[in-house]
């Protein structure tokens, strides 16, 4: 039996002790109660089922790592796991990224056309680190606040044309003249 004896702050013993239980919620289970509160605020929003088991979270982050500059470890672990292809990693604060997008603010072309010779899926900042100036025009014409877009680290457009250096040089001109 718990006692209820106060402190000289007026906290009560079991107070204390309940907080710092809550403080020492495992990861998953502090997970589990932000789900919950947001069924609770969100009920309209059903979860879908899982289909398969989700990717092991070092795995995604070790991918996207090796996308930026090491095509021998992507071009491995793409073998071994092709289901990384696509996957993102979620650097926090909403800064995710997928391999593809590493290798496009680094500007390796050699590790981008890899993934996108395998299916990865191609966006506005890779199209202009490779130089893919039309691509890049008829997606702003499209949606000319892109121009504005940041992608993975808050990096724009500029970043990525510049990144692609002489073969994006092209498409680096055309944004400074429209941006």
């Amino acid at each position: 039996m718990v006692t209820m004896e106060r402190d000289d702050k007026g906290l009560t013993r079991r107070a204390v002790m309940v907080s710092a239980g809550a403080a020492l919620l495992a990861p998953r289970e502090a997970a589990a109660l932000v789900q919950q509160k947001a069924t609770e605020k969100w009920p309209e929003i059903q979860d879908f089922k899982e289909r398969t088991p989700q990717l092991e979270p070092w795995l995604v982050k070790k991918f996207v790592i090796a996308a930026h500059a090491n095509l021998k470890v992507t071009k491995e672990m793409l073998a071994e796991y092709p289901a990384l292809l696509n996957a993102g990693w979620d650097w926090g604060s909403g800064d995710f990224e997928r391999a593809i997008e590493g290798a496009g603010h680094m500007g390796n072309a050699e590790i981008a056309h890899f993934l996108l010779d395998n299916g990865a899926r191609m966006n506005i900042f890779c199209g202009a680190m490779l130089g893919h100036l039309e691509f890049v025009k008829s997606a702003v014409d499209a949606y000319p606040s892109l121009l504005k877009s940041k992608g993975p680290h808050g990096l724009d457009l500029m970043h990525h044309a510049r990144a692609g250096k002489a073969h994006s040089k092209h498409v680096l001109e055309w944004l400074e003249k429209h941006s």
